[in-house]
Parts: structure tokens; sequence; C-alpha cells
């Protein structure tokens, strides 16, 4: 018989590591899961199925959020600001998130972990752009019908040294 484990028994820097091993538990299922499909039946066709998974997965994600964290809907882009700091992605990857002088809410993934794996394997970056798109439009309208995204920078994009994608998330 095995003792069962109270996790609110556990020290806060456990839990804390606990999440962002569960974090990059995530992201390698989800690379792996990619892995396997593009070798099945090629890129572009695992692309297709990529963008259908995260356009649910992202307003899932969105709604667990807005309702663990009081998030209204409608909450405009201060809602979207707090609900980018509080994505999974944030345990694993370096992001900024900031207004620019034309009040858009701007993100910045400064170190993304699946990017640099693949630079640090001699990979080419992965070609996320259309992926991304599906990703932060349905994330960020699910937060707030009425927000717009915009791809600035995301692979193929050639890489800058600052980030490796960039987002802006607008109210017309």
């Amino acid at each position: 018989m095995s003792d069962k484990i109270d996790i609110k028994q556990l020290p806060r820097e456990t839990i804390e590591g606990m999440l962002e091993d569960f974090a990059k538990n995530w992201i390698a299922h989800d690379g792996l899961w990619f892995l396997k499909v593009e070798a099945d039946i090629g890129m572009e066709k695992a692309i297709l199925y990529d963008k259908q998974a995260w356009q649910d997965y992202t307003q899932i994600e969105a709604k667990r959020l807005m309702k663990r964290h009081n998030i209204k809907p409608g909450g405009g882009l201060k809602a979207l600001e707090k609900a980018l700091w509080l994505r999974m992605y944030t345990f694993i990857n370096t992001q900024s998130v900031y207004y620019d002088e034309q009040g858009r809410l701007i993100l910045e993934m400064n170190n993304c972990r699946v990017q640099a794996a693949r630079e640090r394997d001699g990979r080419e970056l992965f070609p996320c752009k259309e992926v991304g798109i599906i990703e932060y439009k349905y994330f960020a309208s699910t937060i707030d019908k009425r927000i717009k995204t915009e791809c600035l920078h995301c692979p193929p994009d050639p890489h800058n040294d600052n980030y490796y994608c960039k987002w802006a998330f607008y109210i017309e």
C-alpha cells in the first residue's frame, strides 16, 4: 500500500517545480504528437491538424483561466493581458507583454522552449505562424470577442534576436 501525497502539504517550491514539470510535459507531448503525425502524413497535414487542435485547446484554456481567476468576458485588453500571464507557457517560456504607442497590447515570446530546442539540435525553426494565428486569435476572442489579433512576426519569418514571435492585440 502506498502513501497518498497531499499536494496541499507540499512546500511551495515543490509545487512551483511541479507546475514547471507539468508545463514541460505538456509541451513535450504536443511536440512528440506533432512529430509522429508529420512523419506519418507530412508537414502540411500535420499543421492542418495542429491548427484544429489549437483552435479548440486555446478556447478551453482561456475559459478555465477566466473562471479560475475571475476574468470577466468582454474585459478588453486588460483582461487579455492578465490571461496571457497566466497561460501554461509562462512556466517554461520567457515573454514580454506591454502596450505600444498605438495602444495595442503586444506579446513577444522572447524565449520559446520549442524553438530554442530546435536551434540547439541544429534544426530549422518550426514554422508555427499558421498555428499561432489560430492559437492567439481564438484565445484572445474567447477573452473578449472584440479583440483582433495580428501577427507581427513568427517563424518561418527570419529569426529576430529579441523574440521568436510577436503578436499585437487591439479593439477597433
